[in-house]
């Protein structure tokens, strides 16, 4: 299963280049770059050919996010009138009132809504639609004329309540896949836990640089270009220093910004189970999934005592 964490993402690459457009993330300020020439999809993850997350084969979704994200966005003026838009049409409207009604029953899950909600110079625009399915995206991203992030759109999939990402690159989200246990998770919990997830992209655009992925959108192609023509080395001088300069490779670059939204989703979750009969049966399948999958990103869960205090681990 290790084995999986550095294969799948190498796969993709021989087989997918052409199909579609990448997304692309830095390691360092989580900050996602746009759309490339060579499209390639560089790791399993929560998108469809667009970083497919590959789920559980008993409720599986081909892909939860879609790569296809110019994170450099579009330029616009600083808004005036922003806040929270929903765009959700008649016949999703009650399940989406359930999934927003389990998100803020947390403080954190308020929180996370009200800094967008109260905030006029920003806005986030959330979409129900049967083209995400199980998934989810964020994308559609706004900056002003002096590259202040005033805007982007979470879309989310009409079965978001439904499928489990895979363990190697979501492990707080697949922790809700109860398997053969007893006991009984909602779907209402698992989609406000994407959502969680969700909401942590926009969270860690908002501290990136536009410049920054502008460069990363400029170099990218030229590191796919030397990257099929090299052999597949990684070792290429010339990868190393585009690597240095891009904030990591694209599947570093990528994984890193998962696994910070996987901590939002942590933080959400947390609060939410912290006194259901199944709360340790979730967190220890989140640990054991870190320890198994993502053990050079275990410190960004440990920092925070919500993970590292849990009663569970006593």
């Amino acid at each position: 299963m290790k084995l999986r964490r550095l294969v799948f993402p190498l796969l993709l690459v021989f087989v997918i280049c052409g199909v579609a457009p990448v997304r692309f993330f830095s390691r360092d300020i989580g900050s996602r770059g746009g759309a490339v020439g060579c499209n390639i999809v560089w790791v399993a993850g929560f998108h469809p050919f667009d970083f497919s997350h590959y789920l559980i084969p008993y409720d599986s979704i081909r892909a939860f996010e879609d790569s296809d994200v110019d994170l450099a966005g579009t330029v616009i003026k600083t808004p005036t009138d922003g806040g929270i838009k929903l765009d959700v049409p008649v016949k999703y409207q009650d399940r989406f009132e359930k999934w927003k009604t389990e998100l803020l029953s947390t403080d954190f899950g308020r929180q996370q809504w009200d800094t967008y909600a109260n905030n006029k110079e920003f806005i986030l625009t959330l979409v129900v639609s049967d083209k995400k399915g199980k998934g989810a995206g964020t994308d559609k991203y706004l900056w002003d004329e002096n590259g202040k992030f005033v805007g982007a759109t979470i879309t989310l999939g009409d079965d978001l309540d439904r499928g489990y990402p895979d363990p190697i690159y979501y492990p707080v989200m697949n922790s809700l896949s109860a398997e053969d246990t007893s006991y009984s998770i909602s779907g209402k919990l698992l989609a406000a836990t994407k959502m969680s997830h969700e909401f942590g992209h926009v969270n860690q655009t908002s501290k990136a640089n536009r410049t920054f992925l502008q460069l990363q959108n400029k170099l990218m192609p030229e590191y796919t270009s030397i990257f099929l023509k090299n052999g597949r080395d990684i070792q290429d001088k010339k990868l190393v220093d585009l690597a240095n300069q891009m904030g990591g490779t694209p599947v570093e670059i990528w994984e890193s910004r998962e696994y910070w939204s996987e901590v939002n989703a942590m933080l959400f979750l947390k609060e939410r189970i912290s006194k259901e009969n199944f709360y340790c049966f979730v967190f220890n399948k989140i640990r054991r999934n870190i320890e198994e999958y993502a053990k050079v990103y275990e410190q960004r869960f440990d920092q925070y005592t919500e993970f590292s205090s849990s009663p569970c681990w006593k």
